[in-house]
């Protein structure tokens, strides 16, 4: 019984000393970061920001490679079927949690068939913006001007479960609004058709309604998170306007396929951690209308779990996906 005990040791002390080998080792080649979504949205901003920081901490070359389609389903399975071997990441929004609910072609489980690193970074929530031919000037205007024409306001979305799509079927909800959706391969077309007034409302990102609120193109009416962002200082959050309790804002986070050892990961973290907390990271986050979080590995994937959970309480109340 000792003696097998001693072996047992002795097995376990050698792969202990080979998984600190490996972690020490790592990375000895360049790594991909895969973003489900087409490039020059949010994720591909906040990556360049934050790459040449990583770049210098690991010491390899870090490379992004755009691989959209289906509204992240796409790029994210195929990243589920590769080795966890720290060199190939995924790096996306919370769509990674809030699609699969509402698309039963969904391969993945967004917690099981994963490594959960960090929560890199969050916004202030999406702005809600309309057209200036939109007779509101606040929510509450909207939310009567759709009251009383049903069915004749529409708002665009770059899919079910993102961003732009679960705000929008939220406010529905609560406000009792029959408000039609049309949806868009990507936020860059979306963005086009609402300044060309062939769509009404937009759920977007600060950064990209900000450039197009100053130049007059469009109005914002209100921010979906918690706090104001003081680019657009003005625009009070939904929760002020009456809908109480509204706090739905975009996050984006790191992940490895499923199995990756603790010691990479906890190296790709600290390296994450120290570049989302450099005064210049921390500048170009702010005109993004971004703050850093640089969640812990446990704490990221307790986290990813919840908001789980409340996606698919989301997509059950909508009646608009498998029931999970």
């Amino acid at each position: 019984m000792a003696l097998i005990s001693r072996r047992l040791c002795i097995l376990a002390l050698a792969a202990m000393s080979c998984g600190l080998a490996q972690a020490q080792a790592f990375p000895n080649k360049p790594i991909k970061v895969v973003v489900p979504s087409p490039a020059g949205g949010p994720p591909d901003l906040i990556l360049r920001a934050i790459l040449p920081k990583l770049t210098a901490s690991l010491g390899q070359p870090i490379v992004i490679e755009n691989r959209g389609g289906a509204g992240g389903l796409v790029g994210t399975a195929y990243v589920a079927k590769l080795p966890a071997d720290g060199y190939t990441w995924l790096f996306t929004t919370a769509s990674h949690v809030n699609i699969p609910p509402f698309n039963e072609n969904a391969s993945y489980d967004p917690v099981r068939d994963f490594t959960h690193v960090t929560l890199a970074a969050q916004n202030f929530g999406q702005a809600l913006v309309v057209h200036q031919d939109i007779p509101a000037k606040n929510l509450q205007e909207l939310i009567a001007y759709a009251r009383k024409n049903p069915g004749k306001l529409t708002y665009a979305n770059a899919g079910n479960g993102t961003a732009s799509h679960i705000p929008a079927e939220v406010m529905k909800s609560m406000t009792g609004t029959d408000i039609l959706s049309v949806p868009y391969k990507g936020i860059g077309e979306a963005t086009t058709d609402l300044i060309a007034g062939r769509v009404d409302i937009f759920f977007v990102g600060t950064q990209i309604a900000l450039q197009h609120v100053q130049s007059g193109k469009l109005r914002a009416l209100a921010l979906t998170g918690a706090r104001r962002w003081k680019g657009l200082p003005d625009v009070p959050t939904m929760d002020e306007q009456g809908l109480k309790g509204f706090n739905k804002v975009n996050w984006f986070g790191l992940w490895l396929p499923a199995g990756a050892p603790p010691e990479i990961v906890q190296k790709i973290h600290t390296a994450v951690a120290a570049a989302v907390n450099e005064p210049d990271v921390k500048q170009q986050f702010e005109t993004l209308g971004l703050e850093g979080v640089a969640m812990r590995p446990a704490e990221f994937a307790s986290f990813v779990a919840s908001e789980q959970k409340a996606a698919l309480e989301i997509a059950r109340n909508l009646n608009a996906g498998p029931k999970k």
